[in-house]
């Protein structure tokens, strides 16, 4: 049990390379400065859910007006970030790190997030494919069709998002308490790579996900210069991009940019996230019921509000505002339904660019081009920071507006299927996984449990006139079951999937997060 640690993980091959002493003392330090402030906050979220059970409302917060009333800006941003039109999202797997730093896309991030099942090897070997990815000598090859990648010579710029603070790495406890998830993925990849990126003219950039207020946003802060401190770096050579995808965080986006200034480049638009919060957020509430997940689209006035002040905010403080997902893909053996799930993915990125956006995501490499074609029209310039948006006026009740629309029996059984065999594939070791011509991660997943939860809770009714009570519900999970059963045969992997998500969706108070339970699984999967 050295440094009073102990490890209960599984040997994976290389990981001698990642898992240094030097690389141990780093993290470790990082978790012993800040581990016990990381759950003060975790509390903190905990009282905040209950003042919103009571209340049900938000509004932008009386004591901080003086931040979003103050003329200030966040620090210039590095060159090779100044241009971020189309940036490719995925998980660490090597071939995925290729093909994704090869696209064509300017940007890059690796998620080790909502993308990607925290199994030990997913961690390490996407450890060991990052470094390998920025010393220039990555490679792989194929042993199914013996095809060769290796790295083109300018590839995207590298970004990577750690786990949220809510997830643990429960493979190392440190004195009975395991580690931050946030702390060991972001140290590890900081400290085996800061001097080789600098050296390549670059730097450690990082999308930070699921921050819930600016007290999160300055313990990240802090984080980061006592990192860069340790290692003897610059202040501000690290650089972060802020996912705003809960609700509460978007009444603090100032506030936000401002806890972060010294390294914040921008915030994004994580749509997915953002949806999956809203509901979870205000759960108790029936006014906030949710149609389908088909209907609650971009364009929809919470969403395109929230985008929109995102732009805003952003600008006036001269940093980056990127859009966000779209989460259609190519669809290859149909042309018909390939030419409208482009059109979908056009539109959406041309609202984006229209509106002020910066850049965009896109999760396959064949929506690249698309995506850039449309930057490249509508956005001449590296980017779109001098269009300030001082038209735009958005109030509480605009980010609180609850989209219109039906609940159908179709988007019920959508939603069971998404959940089980999102959670299968998960279980199963892959964090991203096309379903239904759209690809899928862990906060498309939480949107059908969410939407399953609060419809069965506050017992909603469907179109045709169903309520949607605990007996409806498990006769649809039990009717949708048995069809995958038939379709897929029954593995662990579905029937742990099926049980887990089906005691979620029933349970009387809605879960914080699908991947935290799930996680209890695959760390049994690894034990045999």
């Amino acid at each position: 049990m050295k440094y009073g640690l102990k490890v209960e993980a599984p040997q994976v091959a290389g990981q001698e390379r990642i898992f240094t002493p030097e690389a141990l003392e780093f993290i470790l330090g990082l978790e012993k400065k800040f581990g016990a402030q990381r759950r003060a906050l975790l509390t903190e979220r905990v009282s905040r859910q209950a003042e919103l059970n009571k209340t049900g409302t938000l509004d932008f917060l009386p004591e901080t007006a003086g931040i979003r009333a103050a003329n200030w800006s966040v620090r210039p941003v590095p060159d090779d970030l100044q241009d971020r039109r189309v940036e490719i999202t995925g998980p660490p797997d090597r071939k995925m790190v290729i093909n994704a730093l090869n696209s064509g896309a300017n940007v890059f991030m690796a998620d080790f997030e909502d993308s990607n099942t925290p199994t030990w090897a997913n961690l390490i070997n996407g450890q060991i494919n990052l470094l390998d990815a920025n010393m220039r000598t990555i490679h792989f090859s194929d042993p199914a069709s013996g095809k060769e990648y290796k790295l083109k010579d300018k590839p995207a710029v590298l970004m990577v998002r750690p786990r949220g603070f809510h997830m643990e790495e429960k493979h190392l406890i440190l004195e009975g308490q395991p580690l931050s998830a946030s702390f060991f993925d972001f140290g590890l990849y900081l400290f085996h790579n800061a001097k080789t990126l600098l050296d390549n003219d670059t730097g450690p950039y990082f999308y930070l996900p699921k921050l819930e207020s600016y007290h999160e946003a300055n313990l990240w802060s802090d984080v980061i210069s006592h990192a860069e401190d340790t290692l003897r770096l610059s202040r501000g050579t690290v650089r972060v991009t802020v996912l705003i995808e809960t609700i509460t965080a978007a009444f603090q986006m100032d506030e936000i940019l401002s806890a972060l200034r010294e390294h914040i480049t921008g915030l994004n638009c994580g749509r997915w996230d953002y949806i999956f919060n809203f509901i979870k957020r205000f759960s108790n509430h029936k006014q906030y019921i949710m149609p389908d997940r088909g209907d609650v689209t971009m364009t929809s006035h919470f969403l395109r509000s929230y985008s929109l002040n995102l732009i805003k905010t952003c600008h006036r403080r001269k940093a980056h505002a990127m859009g966000g997902m779209a989460a259609q893909i190519p669809i290859r053996n149909d042309e018909k339904a390939n030419k409208i799930a482009l059109e979908k993915v056009a539109s959406d990125k041309k609202r984006e660019a229209e509106d002020g956006h910066d850049g965009t995501w896109v999760a396959h490499p064949g929506l690249v081009d698309v995506a850039r074609a449309i930057f490249d029209r509508n956005m001449p310039e590296v980017n779109q920071v001098t269009k300030l948006r001082n038209d735009i006026s958005v109030t509480a009740k605009d980010l609180l507006a609850v989209p219109t629309g039906a609940i159908t029996e179709e988007g019920i059984r959508k939603n069971i299927n998404i959940g089980i065999l999102y959670l299968r594939a998960w279980l199963s070791g892959n964090g991203c996984v096309p379903l239904y011509n759209q690809m899928e991660d862990a906060a498309t997943a939480e949107i059908s449990r969410a939407q399953l939860w609060q419809w069965r809770h506050h017992k909603a009714m469907t179109i045709d006139g169903h309520v949607i009570d605990d007996a409806f519900m498990m006769d649809m999970m039990n009717q949708e079951m048995m069809q995958l059963v038939g379709e897929y045969g029954r593995d662990k992997y579905l029937h742990d999937a099926a049980l887990l998500f089906r005691d979620m969706v029933m349970a009387p108070k809605l879960d914080e997060f699908l991947t935290t339970k799930a996680y209890d699984l695959v760390l049994k999967y690894e034990k045999g």
